[in-house]
């Protein structure tokens, strides 16, 4: 953290004013947005609702625009921890956040190499295949609104 902080990144997020890390934290928060309100869209239609639009239909959208909006969040998170790194060492939210990403992305990977999701652009999937997701939707949900919610608390403690 304290390399990170002492990085010419760090010291341009501090010395270039006010209104850099103010608009990097809009852009943090766009990228959020955009991420979180794809991965809902696409994560509760892996737990089964809107059963009448097909999966093939909801996942070619949601899941370039869920990567560009987790790109942006990760580019402009960095930025915004290199500006205090070490005074966010302490802070137990920190140590909540980044592990729930991780195993976001974790079952990202790990739903990217399920059959059922390799087949549901080309087949209906059967009641155990979409059971089989309908997991993965649920652990997804889990693992971004906490670490959302963990973000959002870091200000705070």
């Amino acid at each position: 953290m304290a390399w990170l902080q002492a990085s010419p990144l760090g010291h341009a997020m501090r010395e270039s004013g006010v209104w850099t890390y103010g608009v990097v934290n809009l852009v943090h928060i766009l990228g959020v947005a955009t991420l979180f309100g794809s991965l809902l869209v696409l994560d509760l239609r892996l737990l089964g609702v809107w059963r009448s639009v097909t999966l093939r239909s909801i996942s070619r959208p949601t899941v370039p625009v869920a990567a560009t909006g987790f790109a942006v969040a990760a580019l402009s998170g960095i930025c915004l921890l290199a500006t205090k790194a070490t005074e966010y060492v302490g802070n137990p939210f920190l140590y909540i956040k980044f592990p729930a990403i991780s195993l976001g992305l974790v079952n990202v990977m790990a739903l990217s190499r399920v059959s059922a999701w390799k087949q549901h652009t080309r087949r209906e999937l059967s009641p155990r295949e979409q059971a089989t997701l309908a997991v993965f939707g649920g652990i997804s949900l889990v693992c971004w609104l906490t670490a959302i919610a963990a973000g959002r608390m870091i200000g705070y403690w």
